[in-house]
């Protein structure tokens, strides 16, 4: 069987425990060996091991187990979970270390540097930190900015390359729309 359960020696053990199936509907449902399942019986595997429970885990139904119970040729059918995953994936704040908190005004240096298109705005939304605090490190006045080392955001970790495209696509789109608007 291709999907095998959670951690199938616990959920073997919760079987062998506490219903009437065979070994060999154990062994191929959690994907193990019939020798496997005859020694968690006999207790010499599994020591310590607390057994898992597939019908509190949605795994299995009682119904499932009923079936293949009455019958030995049965196999047991893991259940399918109708959770559908959307691809997109939704942005949430992501937590900063301590440790990288105070790298975000060397990285918002570096953006300043390097990519001189973004918007404050833009580079405050990336790095994370106050539109202000961009506004005062492009205009030098910032609190600690003689104490500054331009550093790499994307290598840093702060976000991904990813991210940094999609603003400068983005800057690159708002330059073209005010030159055309110059241009008329």
């Amino acid at each position: 069987m291709s999907n095998a359960p959670l951690m199938p020696v616990a959920t073997a053990i919760w079987l062998v425990e506490n219903t009437s199936l065979t070994f060999r509907q154990i062994a191929n449902f959690c994907n193990m060996h019939e020798v496997e399942i005859q020694s968690i019986a006999d207790g010499e595997v599994g020591k310590g091991i607390v057994g898992y429970n597939p019908i509190i885990s949605g795994q299995l139904t009682r119904e499932e187990i009923e079936l293949s119970s009455k019958d030995k040729n049965r196999p047991l059918n893991i259940s399918q979970n109708e959770v559908r995953i959307s691809g997109e994936q939704k942005k949430d704040k992501k937590y900063v270390p301590l440790s990288k908190r105070q790298d975000k005004p060397d990285s918002a240096l570096w953006l300043i540097k390097n990519h001189s298109k973004l918007k404050d705005s833009q580079i405050a939304k990336l790095v994370g930190i106050t539109s202000a605090s961009v506004k005062a490190i492009r205009n030098k006045s910032y609190w600690n900015f003689n104490n500054l080392n331009s550093k790499d955001p994307v290598a840093m970790g702060l976000f991904s390359q990813k991210d940094l495209l999609e603003a400068l696509e983005k800057a690159d789109r708002r330059i073209k729309r005010e030159q055309k608007k110059k241009s008329n």
